[in-house]
């Protein structure tokens, strides 16, 4: 009989301390990288199989990877990994949704504003250009293809 292949998420959680299970393929742990006293390496793995990690307290993630002798590839599942880091972070669709309700709710806030002062206020015209600024960004991350030509 054939070994059982480790997903990526296993791999890495079995070379982890203090591991809490915080919801359907997310986990925190300590992280290897730093002194942790209490879990501040979050762990998720997406649909796709790939595996995602953060350290709350600042460690990178080649960090943590070389700190459990870990290779970046060790974050993708065989057949899809890579051999350098991506050039930018993928965020999960629902994470990438709660980013765009709050952001449409700063902009509805700022524009409700105007309409009843007929005013901006200090700061909110900053405020504006940055939630459409992140809301474009939400827009590449979520279909890259679309991305508009630089």
């Amino acid at each position: 009989m054939g070994e059982l292949a480790l997903t990526s998420a296993e791999a890495l959680l079995g070379r982890l301390e203090r591991i809490k299970q915080t919801g359907p393929g997310q986990w925190v742990a300590r992280c290897p990288a730093h002194d942790d006293r209490s879990p501040s390496l979050s762990i998720r793995e997406v649909d796709d199989g790939k595996v995602l990690i953060r350290c709350f307290a600042g460690c990178g993630a080649i960090s943590v990877l070389d700190s459990l002798g870990l290779e970046w590839s060790a974050l993708f599942p065989k057949g899809g990994h890579r051999d350098a880091p991506p050039s930018r972070s993928t965020i999960p669709a629902r994470d990438l949704l709660v980013i765009l309700d709050h952001e449409l709710t700063v902009v509805v806030m700022i524009l409700q504003e105007i309409i009843t002062t007929r005013k901006v206020g200090p700061g909110h015209f900053d405020r504006l250009i940055k939630a459409v600024g992140r809301i474009a960004k939400a827009r590449v991350i979520a279909n890259p293809a679309k991305a508009p030509l630089q």
